[in-house]
């Protein structure tokens, strides 16, 4: 239960220095021995929420209660909770709460709260996930590139907007005639780059290829792992966000097995992924 509990670490942290100025989710994530990407990563998996919305949610739920509880006045709230004018804060406050903090402290309404986060583990093995365990030598991934910054989670927001763009002018058909390697299908990769720019990651649409760098595309070598290959079944969206949920909430923890320092992949079979018959992997570096 390590995990777990290096997970809850990161949430004390959070709750702990909520209201630090020299707050940072990169320090969150080094209370759970976690990269920033892999712990907001994990977070909205588990959450269904990015760490951003929660940390909001958790700051803006406490200025209700000081609204209501105390005398301070909204613009000495709104510097307490990390705005920089009272007119943003209140923008913030309508937004979570569906009113002003004038209407809130004369009782006009009600409040919304986020509370606490409590990470549990329910193992319930209702469902059987297939798996193999795969031991692959380094190989070469040929595609198109993105760095995202993991500040405000703007990677969670870029990459569907990228997989729209590259589906929609063609990228993805050149892709699938490329694909002449060995995992079968077009890849997305994410890699960690915190050894370079601890705040961004590089996020790929490439497939499995050998041979020399196509000259329309780049290409990158995936290190050589033993990984944990799940199959998803299902329509996308849904049944790809699911089967991570259930990944990082049912077998980590009964596993034994940790996330390892390499790539994770995800792969489709196919264009199209609106059949509920739709197969697709989901591969995880595992140590």
């Amino acid at each position: 239960m390590s995990w777990i509990e290096s997970l809850q670490k990161a949430i004390d942290y959070i709750e702990e220095h909520l209201l630090d100025e020299d707050f940072s989710v990169q320090r969150a994530a080094e209370a759970a021995n976690s990269s920033v990407f892999h712990f907001q990563r994990t977070f909205a998996i588990l959450t269904d929420m990015p760490v951003g919305e929660y940390i909001r949610g958790r700051r803006l739920t406490l200025a209700a209660q000081d609204l209501v509880c105390t005398d301070l006045k909204v613009i000495d709230l709104a510097y307490k909770y990390g705005y920089d004018t009272p007119e943003a804060f209140t923008k913030a406050f309508r937004r979570q709460h569906g009113m002003t903090p004038t209407e809130a402290r004369n009782f006009s309404g009600k409040l919304k709260s986020y509370n606490r986060l409590v990470i549990q583990v329910s193992l319930k093995g209702a469902e059987q996930m297939q798996y193999a365990i795969v031991e692959k030598e380094a190989f070469q991934v040929a595609g198109i590139k993105k760095e995202f910054s993991l500040v405000n989670e703007e990677n969670l927001a870029g990459i569907p907007k990228l997989w729209d763009e590259v589906n929609s002018n063609g990228t993805s058909g050149k892709l699938f005639k490329l694909n002449n390697g060995d995992i079968k299908g077009i890849l997305g990769v994410c890699v960690d780059n915190r050894s370079q720019k601890p705040d961004s990651m590089d996020y790929w649409i490439a497939a499995s290829f050998k041979g020399d760098e196509p000259d329309s595309f780049e290409s990158m070598e995936v290190p050589a792992s033993k990984w944990a290959v799940f199959e998803v079944h299902g329509a996308m969206p849904h049944a790809m966000q699911n089967t991570w949920k259930k990944i990082f909430s049912e077998w980590f923890p009964s596993s034994g097995y940790e996330h390892a320092d390499a790539p994770e992949l995800e792969v489709y079979t196919s264009v199209d992924a609106s059949s509920p018959d739709y197969y697709s992997e989901i591969w995880i570096p595992v140590k």
